[in-house]
């Protein structure tokens, strides 16, 4: 091969790898207090739903409306409206991550992902048995 498409491959490569770079999403997880500091920009939530506080759905008047209230791990609460359908096993879920922006004192929340670990903790307890047996 000759010299220059050597080069020519190496500057190929680095490319790929500098679009890629770009395209992933570096995103942190924050806490509801410095979500409200950043008023706007997109951030990831881990929270609680608070379970004191009802859900306002009503599937009847608006299918693309949910409002719930979030706990995070510091303490911090606040409304978090998302404009989409419920999901299936919120409020069986122990955490959810929220996606989306602080608009005042309201999370306007784009995506909901749920995270339920005690689906988990049986299979682990089966898992023990039969190792210890």
């Amino acid at each position: 091969m000759k010299r220059t498409h050597i080069v020519l491959l190496v500057a190929i490569a680095f490319a790929i790898g500098a679009l890629l770079m770009l395209s992933a999403d570096f995103s942190t997880y924050d806490t509801i207090d410095s979500a409200k500091q950043k008023q706007g920009k997109f951030v990831h939530l881990i929270a609680k739903l608070d379970k004191t506080v009802p859900l306002e759905y009503d599937p009847a008047i608006n299918p693309n409306y949910l409002a719930f209230t979030a706990v995070d791990s510091l303490g911090g609460r606040t409304k978090v409206v998302y404009h989409n359908t419920k999901p299936a096993e919120l409020e069986h879920s122990e955490r959810v991550v929220l996606k989306g922006k602080m608009q005042g004192d309201v999370f306007e929340c784009k995506d909901i992902l749920l995270k339920c670990p005690s689906k988990y903790k049986d299979d682990k307890k089966e898992l023990e048995k039969t190792v210890n047996n």
